[in-house]
C-alpha cells in the first residue's frame, strides 16, 4: 500500500486554524460596532470577469458566461469539468462517456476554444488551483456558480489565460446539511457507476464566522473492451491505393497471431495452437500489418474504451470576521483518483526469432526447416497470454489556503498564500525485460538432463534465467513469465506555491461615475520531482521506461488596472466607460513580459450594450510542458512514405527548451435585453486570437504529414527501424509559428413566471451556439485547418457549429428540463484523403426531472437519461470529444437537506 500524502506545515497551520476558529467561537462572539454602514460581511467572494474590478453597473469588456449550480446538475454530470464540456465554447479533452485509457486517463480539465487545456486558466474564489486545472479535485456539492471569462485576461489573472478563465465560486454562506447519491449505467448494462456527496455548513460566534465541509466519492466501472461498441473498437484507416485511404471496420495485426504466427520460410502463414501442432492462419484483406476480417488479434479486445475510475474529493473552508475591518479565511482541498486496469500489451510483432535448436520447437516444425534447409523462423506473437499489463494509478493533490481580507479606508484590500502538492503514481505490472525476454527465448536442451535451459545458463550456471515456451497460447509458464516480466514504477510530486496582495478602490469621481482602481503583485513557484524504479533507470524494459525528471521556475508579477466612466446619460452614450489593465511578469526561466487589455463597453439605449476589447496575452510553459510526465500510448496512423497503416507507439511529455508565447486577442460583442420583454437576454460576441510561438503537443498524423511537407524538426520525432518501419513517434512539446482561430458566440436565454399542470413555478430556456470561422496552425512550413476535423480523437479539430439548447421548469413540488445538443457536420480527419470520412451532422436529446416531498423540497428523488434515443456514434470516433461512443445513459438518485 502507498504511503499517505505527508500534510505540509502550511496544510496543518489551516487545519489547526479552522479547528480554532470552531473552539474560540464563543470567546470572539461579540456585537459588532453599531452605526458602521460598511462591514467586512460585505466582502464578496471574487466574480471573474477578466477583471479584479467589481462593477456591476458596468458591463464587462469581455465576455462572461454565468453558470449557476442549478445549470450545472442539470444533466447529473458527475463533475463540472462533465458537464462545462457540453457547452459549445469548450473543446472537450474527454467526453462525458469517454475518458480515454493512456496515462492521462481520469483527469476532467478544460479548453476554451480548443486552444488547449494550458491556456485556459482555472480559478477557485479567484485563486490558481494546483493539480493542471483538473477540476474531479473540487467536490461540485459545495460549488456555488461557475464564470466563464471567454476572451483573453493575461492581464489581469496571469499566464494561462489566452483562451480564457474558468473562476469557480464556492457556496461561503451555506447554512444546514445537503446530501445526495445517485447510480448510473448505459443502456447496454455497463459503465455503471455510483456516486455519493455531502456538505455542511454553519454560523458560528453570533454570524462573525462561518464553516463549511463538503465532499464526494464516485465508483464508475468504465467500459471494458473497446471492441464492446461496434462503431468504436477494431476500427482503423487503412490505405486503398492512390493515395486514398479508408476507415475500416474488424481490423486487426496481421503480423501476429494468439500463440504465435509463422511469418517466414516454409511453414509461413501457419499459426499455432495451444497444444503447439499448426493450423493455417485466418487472414482477412491484408493492408501492411493490418489487416480487416481475419483472425488478427486487437488491443480493442482487452483495453478499454473508458477507464475504470474510483475518485473522492473533501474540502473544509473557515472563515471569520477578526473584527469589522478584517476576516481570515483558511482552507484545505484533498482529492484522490485511483484504479486498476487492463492497459495495453506488449508483443512481437514480425520480431521473434527463433533457432532450429529451441528447446521447446515442436519437433514437426524442427523437421520441416530441416526439409527446407532453414536454421531459423520468424514469429508475430500476440502474447496476451504473458504480460497483458495492467495500470495502477493514483493522482493526489492536497492544497491549503491562508487569506486576509478587509478594508482601509475606502480601500479594499486582500493577502493570501497557497501551497498544493499534486502526486502521480504508476505502477504497471507485465512488462516485458529486453535482457530477461532474449535470454529466456534463446533456450536449449541441457546435455547433462535433458531438460531445457537458457543458452546463457550452460556457460554460467550460476546465471539465474527461466526458459520460456511460446509456442502456442497458454504455453508459458507461470515461472517463466514472471521472469521475464517487471513493473515500470513512476512516482512524481508537483508543487505550487502561489502568494498575492491586491488593493481595490475608486479614488476619483468624474461626471459619468467614479474611477475604479486595482493594483497587486503575486508570484509563485511550481516545481516536479519525479522518480521512477530501478528497472525503469536502467531502462530495462523492452517497449517503454518511465523516466525521471526534476526542474522549477517561478514568477514575479505586478498588474494594474483601471475602470473609468467616460460619458452617462447622453443619446447613444448612456453609459459609456474604459477599462485598461497591464501586468509585468518575470520568470527565472524566460525573463520578463508584458501583458495587456484595453476595453470599451457602452450602453447605447436602454438595455441595449456593446463591449470591445484589445489585449495582448502569455504563456510561458508550465510545468507539464516543461518537465512533466513521459506519457505512453499506441494508436493507428498511416505512414506516408508507403501509405501503410501501423500500429505506432508514441511516447509524450516536456521540453526545457520551450519559448514562451503571445497571443493578439480581439473580442467584440452586442447584448440586449428589452425592457418590452422582461427576462429576454440576447448575445452576440466575436472573437479573434492569434497565438505566436505556440507551445503545443501535435497530433501523432500531425507529425507525420509535418514531415512528409518538408519539416526537418518533426521528421527527427519520427523513429524507424532498418527496413524503415516507424517504430516511436515523440509527441513532446514544442514550439509552431501560429495558432489562430476565429469565431461567433451566440446566446439566447428567457425566463418567466409559468404554471405547469396548474402548478406555479419558473421556465427557463436558454440557447448557446458556437460558429467557428478558423482554427488553425502554421509550423512555417505547412498551415493545417481543424474546423470540421472532429472525429480524430487525437487532433486539435473543432466543429464549425456547436451548440446546446435547454428547456427547465421548476416549482416548489417538482422539475423537468429537456436539452439538444447540436453538431454541425464534418470529417474524421479533413488532412487526411480518407474516402469515407464525412460525418452528418448530430443532435443529442437529453431529459431529466425531480420531484420534492417534505416542506421546502427536504427530499428531491431524480432521474435523467442522457442521448436518450440511443444515438450511435460514428465509426471509428473511438475517443472523439464530441461523439457518444456509450449510448444512451440513465442517472437516477436522490438530495436530501436540512
Amino acid at each position: 500500500m502507498r504511503k499517505p500524502l505527508p500534510l505540509h506545515p502550511l496544510t496543518l497551520c489551516v487545519l489547526a486554524t479552522l479547528a480554532t476558529l470552531a473552539a474560540s467561537a464563543d470567546v470572539h462572539a461579540q456585537a459588532k460596532e453599531e452605526g458602521s454602514d460598511r462591514k467586512v460581511s460585505d466582502l464578496a467572494t471574487v466574480s471573474v470577469s477578466a477583471s479584479r474590478i467589481d462593477r456591476p453597473d458596468l458591463v464587462a469588456p469581455t465576455p462572461t458566461l454565468p453558470i449557476t449550480a442549478e445549470e450545472l446538475k442539470l444533466d447529473s454530470r458527475t463533475n463540472i469539468g462533465a458537464a462545462l464540456n457540453d457547452l459549445p465554447q469548450f473543446r472537450a479533452t474527454s467526453s462525458p462517456q469517454t475518458t480515454g485509457s493512456n496515462t492521462g486517463a481520469g483527469n476532467a480539465p478544460v479548453d476554451l476554444r480548443g486552444l488547449g487545456i494550458s491556456r485556459t486558466l482555472v480559478l477557485q474564489d479567484g485563486r490558481r488551483i494546483s493539480s493542471d486545472n483538473d477540476l474531479n479535485t473540487i467536490p461540485s456539492i459545495v460549488v456555488k456558480s461557475v464564470d466563464v471569462v471567454t476572451g483573453g485576461a493575461s492581464a489581469a489573472w496571469g499566464s494561462g489565460a489566452v483562451g480564457g478563465v474558468v473562476n469557480i465560486t464556492l457556496d461561503h454562506d451555506f447554512v444546514g446539511f445537503k446530501a445526495g447519491a445517485q447510480a448510473g449505467q448505459s443502456t447496454y448494462d455497463d459503465g455503471k457507476e455510483k456516486r455519493f456527496e455531502a456538505a455542511w455548513g454553519t454560523d458560528f460566534a453570533d454570524g462573525r464566522g462561518h464553516f463549511l465541509v463538503g465532499g464526494e466519492f464516485l465508483d464508475n466501472d468504465g467500459i471494458v473492451p473497446r471492441s464492446s461498441r461496434s462503431r468504436a473498437g477494431r476500427w482503423s484507416t487503412l490505405s486503398i491505393g492512390n493515395g486514398q485511404y479508408q476507415l475500416t471496420p474488424d481490423v486487426g495485426f496481421s503480423d501476429a497471431g494468439y500463440g504465435g504466427l509463422i511469418l517466414s520460410g516454409v511453414l509461413k502463414g501457419k499459426a499455432f495452437n495451444p497444444d503447439g501442432s499448426l493450423r493455417d492462419f485466418q487472414y482477412g484483406h491484408v493492408v501492411g500489418a493490418l489487416m480487416s476480417g481475419g483472425e488478427g488479434p486487437s488491443n480493442d479486445d482487452y483495453s478499454p474504451l473508458s477507464a475504470p475510475q474510483k475518485r473522492y474529493s473533501v474540502l473544509a473552508s473557515g472563515r471569520y470576521d477578526l473584527n469589522d475591518d478584517v476576516r481570515l479565511t483558511a482552507e484545505v482541498r484533498h482529492s484522490r483518483m485511483y484504479n486498476n486496469y487492463i492497459w495495453f500489451g506488449d508483443h512481437n510483432r514480425n520480431n521473434l526469432d527463433i533457432g532450429i535448436d529451441n528447446a521447446y520447437l515442436p519437433q514437426h516444425v524442427r523437421e520441416a526447416m530441416q526439409q527446407a534447409g532453414e536454421t531459423k523462423l520468424r514469429i508475430g506473437r500476440f502474447n496476451n497470454d504473458i504480460n497483458y499489463p495492467h495500470i495502477d494509478f493514483e493522482r493526489k493533490t492536497t492544497q491549503a489556503t491562508l487569506a486576509l481580507d478587509g478594508y482601509a479606508g475606502d480601500w479594499r484590500w486582500s493577502a493570501y498564500y497557497s501551497h498544493g502538492e499534486a502526486e502521480a503514481n504508476f505502477d504497471t505490472p507485465g512488462f516485458i525485460l529486453r535482457e530477461a525476454w532474449a535470454n529466456a527465448i534463446d533456450s536449449v536442451i541441457d546435455p547433462a538432463t535433458g531438460k531445457p535451459v537458457c543458452r546463457v545458463s550452460l556457460g554460467n550456471p550460476a546465471l539465474h534465467c527461466v526458459p520460456i515456451n511460446v509456442f502456442g497460447e497458454g504455453a508459458p509458464s507461470q515461472e517463466a513469465i514472471d521472469y521475464v516480466t517487471g513493473t515500470p514504477q513512476q512516482r512524481a510530486k508537483t508543487t505550487l506555491d502561489v502568494f498575492g496582495a491586491s488593493l481595490r478602490g475608486e479614488p476619483w469621481e468624474l461626471p459619468a461615475g467614479a474611477v475604479s482602481v486595482a493594483f497587486g503583485v503575486e508570484g509563485r513557484r511550481e516545481a516536479i520531482d519525479q522518480r521512477v524504479g530501478a528497472l525503469d533507470a536502467a531502462k530495462a524494459f523492452r517497449s517503454f521506461n518511465f523516466s525521471a525528471m526534476k526542474g522549477a521556475f517561478n514568477v514575479k508579477e505586478a498588474f494594474g488596472e483601471v475602470l473609468v466612466p467616460l460619458v452617462r446619460d447622453v443619446p447613444g452614450l448612456n453609459n459609456l466607460a474604459l477599462s485598461a489593465a497591464a501586468r509585468i511578469s518575470d520568470y527565472n526561466t524566460t525573463g520578463s513580459i508584458w501583458s495587456w487589455k484595453l476595453g470599451f463597453t457602452n450602453e447605447f439605449v436602454d438595455g441595449f450594450r456593446g463591449r470591445i476589447a484589445r489585449s495582448r496575452d502569455i504563456r510561458s510553459a508550465n510545468l507539464g510542458e516543461l518537465f512533466t510526465t513521459t506519457t505512453t500510448g499506441w494508436s493507428y496512423v498511416t505512414d506516408p512514405t508507403n501509405n501503410q497503416t501501423v500500429y505506432a507507439l508514441s511516447n509524450g511529455g516536456g521540453n526545457p527548451g520551450l519559448r514562451p508565447e503571445t497571443a493578439d486577442t480581439l473580442t467584440a460583442g452586442l447584448s440586449w435585453s428589452p425592457r418590452a420583454v422582461e427576462g429576454l437576454d440576447l448575445s452576440l460576441d466575436y472573437f479573434n486570437i492569434d497565438i505566436k510561438d505556440v507551445i503545443t503537443t501535435i497530433g501523432l498524423q500531425d507529425i507525420l504529414s509535418r514531415c512528409a511537407a518538408g519539416n526537418a524538426e518533426l521528421c527527427s520525432r519520427v523513429e524507424r527501424d532498418a527496413a524503415g518501419n516507424i517504430t516511436r513517434i515523440v509527441s513532446t512539446y514544442t514550439n509552431l509559428s501560429q495558432y489562430k482561430t476565429d469565431g461567433v458566440d451566440l446566446e439566447a436565454s428567457y425566463r418567466r413566471d409559468a404554471r405547469l399542470f396548474g402548478v406555479p413555478g419558473r421556465l427557463r430556456l436558454r440557447t448557446l451556439a458556437t460558429w467557428v470561422n478558423s482554427l488553425s496552425t502554421d509550423d512555417g512550413v505547412k498551415r493545417m485547418e481543424y474546423v470540421g476535423s472532429q472525429g480524430y480523437a487525437f487532433g486539435l479539430g473543432v466543429p464549425k457549429w456547436r451548440a446546446v439548447s435547454s428547456i427547465a421548469f421548476d416549482s416548489d413540488a417538482f422539475s423537468v428540463n429537456a436539452r439538444a445538443r447540436y453538431l454541425s457536420a464534418g470529417d474524421y480527419d479533413r488532412n487526411q484523403n480518407i474516402v469515407n470520412n464525412r460525418i452528418g451532422s448530430y443532435v443529442y436529446y437529453d431529459v431529466g426531472g425531480a420531484y420534492r416531498l417534505g416542506g421546502e423540497g427536504r427530499v428531491e428523488l431524480y432521474a435523467s437519461a442522457n442521448n436518450v434515443f440511443n444515438k450511435k456514434a460514428p465509426i471509428a470516433a473511438t475517443f472523439s470529444p464530441y461523439y457518444d461512443v456509450m449510448g444512451a445513459y440513465y442517472t437516477a438518485g436522490v438530495r436530501v437537506k436540512f
